[in-house]
């Protein structure tokens, strides 16, 4: 059985464009500041300073070439956001730790004889993206049980989202780990949004597709969209049309705005990205049979008061990426942009399931967070 109705709700999508328009600028400008700020940092290592022969501003030249050579070099080796992502990561840390050791020489009264706070703090740095690259890149199994009163029996749900195929990984890969999680003999697989973006190259999302449809499961993989897999700008290597045409070749079910009843046991509800005109929940699930347990497939968890309002029992997300980067974190909940940045919450009578994802969108860093998969067992009390 499907719905589809007459789209009723619209996101602003220009007060959304503005927001990350000032993001952008605010971050470059930062990014330009950091600059500036590590090139003193680094002028003042005790080589920098010999090799100067204390000369101030051949010491800052020194330091300057240094900065720009080793920016340079990751903007060649992960490209300009994670350069960016590096360099402000590096600004953090020196400022952290000059802040510690100028208040310990005012406690002592005396500073080390050599630059301790510098060396801490590219140590520091290099194993703190070090451990960030590796939450990124390596995946684990995340588990939940749920229970329910309504007569569904058992059922085990394999959840992915924001796979950004090209970040961490291109269609081999991500065939790779579709062979992990088909080794957890689910009952089917739910793609919550953002399987790919701007970045992903269409030789990857066919690759990526075919895996999909190669997986033996009972009731097949069902997906809905997020906000970047139809991308923001015309510069990609895919159409929207050569996306929806992949998924469905390969017997992946497109849901948007619609549902489907599942073997008489569940229905499968997935709604379209908050950014898109969409329906709200009280039409989007009209005429459903609220007996029977209902699955929602929403990629922003940012409607949890309608959705928990509504017949949804279980209500499934990413887009948050888990916080992806310490300090920012819960940034998305405090500026009530999501209502939830990971894990699991119930509401009323319905359970919410955030995940952090199985990759990230260009950053190749996770510092708050780590890439994952989601096995869900729904079993009935």
């Amino acid at each position: 059985m499907w719905y589809t109705g007459a789209d009723r709700f619209m996101c602003n999508g220009k007060v959304v464009n503005d927001m990350w328009g000032v993001i952008f600028g605010t971050v470059i400008i930062l990014a330009g500041l950091g600059f500036v700020y590590m090139t003193f940092c680094i002028s003042r290592f005790g080589g920098i300073q010999k090799l100067a022969k204390s000369n101030k501003r051949f010491s800052f030249l020194i330091s300057l070439g240094i900065v720009a050579v080793t920016f340079g070099l990751l903007y060649l080796i992960m490209g300009a956001v994670n350069a960016v992502m590096v360099l402000l990561h590096e600004v953090l840390l020196f400022l952290l730790f000059r802040l510690i050791f100028r208040l310990l020489k005012k406690i002592k009264g005396k500073e080390p004889r050599f630059y301790l706070a510098g060396w801490l703090a590219l140590l520091t740095s290099v194993v703190y993206l070090a451990v960030g690259w590796y939450l990124c890149h390596s995946v684990v199994r995340k588990d939940y049980d749920l229970t329910t009163a309504k007569p569904i029996g058992s059922l085990k749900i394999a959840l992915i989202a924001d796979s950004h195929i090209g970040t961490t990984f291109d269609g081999e890969g991500f065939a790779e780990h579709l062979k992990t999680i088909e080794e957890q003999s689910p009952d089917l697989l739910i793609i919550a949004g953002d399987f790919v973006d701007d970045g992903s190259r269409l030789a990857d999302i066919r690759t990526a597709c075919e895996a999909l449809g190669k997986m033996q499961l009972k009731y097949g993989v069902w997906y809905s969209y997020g906000n970047h897999d139809k991308g923001y700008f015309n510069r990609k290597d895919y159409t929207p049309s050569q996306l929806e045409q992949s998924l469905k070749e390969n017997g992946i079910h497109i849901l948007a705005d619609e549902y489907e009843l599942i073997d008489d046991r569940f229905y499968i509800v997935g709604r379209k990205d908050a950014r898109d005109q969409r329906l709200e929940m009280e039409p989007l699930l009209k005429g459903i049979d609220t007996s029977k347990y209902i699955i929602v497939i929403d990629h922003q968890p940012n409607d949890y008061e309608n959705e928990a309002a509504s017949a949804a029992d279980l209500v499934l997300s990413g887009h948050t990426h888990g916080g992806q980067l310490i300090p920012a974190t819960f940034v998305g909940e405090w500026l009530g942009m999501n209502d939830r940045t990971y894990g699991y919450e119930r509401r009323s009578d319905t359970d919410f399931i955030v995940t952090s994802g199985i990759s990230d969108w260009e950053i190749k860093f996770k510092t708050g967070t780590r890439s994952e998969y989601v096995i869900i067992n729904v079993s009935q009390s």
